[in-house]
């Protein structure tokens, strides 16, 4: 790994730790939206047919959103990773993801350009929207960018 990329690495672990942090108790599965909870990093699948493994955790809670992966190689060992979150709307096939903040780091990989490090922090009416159609299929959940490249998650709570 690279000089820094460690210190990047526990950065993004302590703002997930931070900002996932809510009141304890579950969410009733019965009413609840069934994107709502916590779900693990699973697969990243790109546009033009390259998949990576991933590993970390995305969080829906109360319209507002928290997500920590890292893209890994062969071995396990984290090579890229982004901690992202801001709020979200539901649409009727889908979310559009306000982006309020973010941090992240890559090496490239193949179908991934290198990623220098980056830290932004958005007021509400600065922030990217992102529009993403959702699957969510018993316990998987599957997010489409408008890139073209989605993201497979497994429940892990809610």
């Amino acid at each position: 790994m690279k000089n820094g990329t460690c210190s990047i690495a526990v950065g993004l672990m302590a703002l997930a730790a931070t900002v996932t942090a809510g009141p304890a108790g579950g969410l009733d599965a019965q009413t609840s939206d069934a994107l709502e909870g916590a779900w693990s990093a699973e697969h990243y699948h790109l546009a033009g047919g390259v998949t990576h493994p991933v590993r970390g955790q995305i969080f829906f809670v109360d319209g507002r959103w928290q997500v920590l992966f890292f893209v890994v190689d062969e071995t396990g060992g984290p090579r890229r990773g982004s901690g992202e979150g801001g709020t979200y709307e539901r649409t009727t096939d889908g979310v559009v993801f306000k982006h309020l903040f973010n941090l992240s780091v890559g090496e490239a990989l193949p179908g991934l350009e290198p990623a220098p490090l980056r830290m932004t922090v958005r007021n509400p009416d600065e922030a990217s929207l992102e529009p993403t159609r959702i699957d969510v299929d018993g316990e998987e959940l599957t997010l489409h960018f408008p890139s073209g490249n989605r993201m497979v998650f497994r429940r892990s709570s809610g």
